[in-house]
């Protein structure tokens, strides 16, 4: 396998970046935040402006959320909206580290795009993050007028950790007779068990990786509260889950990628359990390529299918 090389160039200046601040191992987690947000910074600048922006504070029932609402030009009133998770092991990112990332679907798709600040480990252990975003959905379903959605035409997506919030957050809807809020997933390189095969660890970890079997553990030893017992639980790892009756599921799967083997796992036992599923394959794409959208083509075509995959389904 071989790396797209505008990919390749986004690495190589993106690990330049990273070689301007002192080692993540000698960092606490909010220090960590610090220089993750800087060196994002870069990624989340230009792209489509919007017809308006609107930020909010509350709380929708299992504690307090900050959510970013972009409205690009010509979305219906009330507009459909895909409510996005971003990624970074459930400890790292924002709303700001993937703020032209939710532009873009938005633009691309014609749908408004709710970004959610929701907490970060370890400072809150699963399933808090999960409790709330639940919240949002269904807070969404009966009072998304008030910012401006459509409650009957709600996608949910995210990217890493944020692809599992977004299938985590189906499942316990679905659980609780209320899965039709949810009219879609899109999955971007989801983040879905504690498992790494050595393949994967051999063809895509190690030294110099953008990520290796030992960060992925320790990411989700940050997010479980009880690792060993919850790294079972099929709402903390959806890999595990019963996926019956879930909505139409996209996945986003870059070729190289440690996370890779997970989301085809996962599109092969979504076909099992009679969901609605595709797979797109990126060649030479790897985890987080389509934050490098103003640089490489590959990214734009990943976005470019989310949005049309949300949008297909938010028009039925």
């Amino acid at each position: 396998m071989t790396l797209d090389p505008e990919i390749a160039a986004f690495l190589a200046e993106m690990k330049a970046r990273w070689a301007q601040h002192p080692s993540f191992e000698t960092l606490d987690f909010p220090e960590q935040r610090t220089v993750c947000e800087a060196v994002r910074a870069r990624w989340a600048e230009g792209g489509p402006q919007m017809a308006r922006t609107i930020e909010r504070v509350f709380d929708p029932g299992a504690g307090k959320l900050h959510v970013r609402v972009h409205f690009p030009e010509g979305a219906s009133e009330p507009a459909s909206a895909l409510v996005y998770l971003h990624g970074g092991g459930f400890t790292l990112f924002s709303i700001d580290t993937h703020d032209r990332l939710m532009r873009d679907y938005a633009a691309a798709g014609g749908f408004a795009v709710i970004g959610v600040d929701y907490p970060l480990s370890p400072e809150h252990k699963y399933p808090e993050a999960l409790n709330r975003i639940e919240a949002l959905m269904l807070w969404l379903s009966d009072h998304g007028g008030e910012l401006g959605v459509d409650p009957s035409r709600l996608a949910m997506g995210g990217d890493s950790a944020g692809a599992n919030l977004s299938l985590a957050t189906a499942l316990r809807l679905r659980d609780r007779g209320a899965g039709g809020i949810v009219r879609a997933v899109l999955s971007n390189y989801g983040y879905f068990s504690t498992a790494v095969s050595d393949a994967a660890e051999a063809a895509f970890g190690g030294p110099g990786s953008i990520m290796d079997r030992a960060e992925a553990v320790a990411y989700y030893a940050n997010y479980l509260a009880d690792f060993d017992r919850e790294r079972s639980d099929p709402l903390a790892c959806p890999l595990l889950a019963d996926l019956a009756g879930l909505p139409p599921v996209l996945l986003v799967i870059p070729e190289c990628d440690l996370l890779t083997e997970q989301s085809l796992a996962m599109d092969a036992r979504l076909r099992v359990a009679g969901v609605e599923t595709q797979a797109i394959v990126y060649p030479g794409a790897t985890h987080s390529f389509l934050e490098a959208m103003s640089v490489a083509a590959v990214a734009r075509r990943g976005i470019a299918d989310g949005a049309a995959f949300v949008k297909a389904r938010l028009s039925r």
